[in-house]
């Protein structure tokens, strides 16, 4: 089974960018549907952005569009998210997962079967 591994995370001031990225321990991510979800403390795991397994289609939760791009780095097997313009409300852990969902359970947890342990990201001044 895939083993994710996220980086990048960090400390970084408001409108800051930071660009995590998941690789899979011994693989490529090339053939994987990639989706990247967000928790904060106190709250509910929510979806962030995701990148289909073919097609290259890519979804962004309400909140990161415009600001987050989901980037397939085919070189190097891994899936990055750019992340500019940050505010302290992106402030959560990030956990990037594989999967095959279909298309109306793209921006739901369930819909994903391999996680990584996640990177912290927080924005603040």
């Amino acid at each position: 089974q895939v083993q994710l591994l996220e980086s990048g995370g960090g400390l970084v001031q408001p409108g800051g960018s930071l660009r995590l990225s998941c690789d899979a321990s011994g693989r490529t991510l090339n053939n994987y549907g990639v989706a990247w979800f967000r928790q904060a403390p106190g709250k509910e795991r929510e979806f962030v952005s995701a990148l289909r397994r073919y097609g290259g289609v890519e979804y962004y939760a309400d909140p990161v569009k415009g600001r987050f791009t989901i980037v397939r780095d085919k070189d190097k097997g891994r899936v990055s998210l750019q992340m500019d313009s940050l505010k302290p409300e992106d402030t959560a852990v990030y956990l990037c997962a594989v999967g095959t969902p279909i298309l109306s359970q793209i921006r739901f947890a369930d819909g994903y079967h391999t996680w990584g342990q996640g990177t912290q990201v927080t924005v603040s001044s």
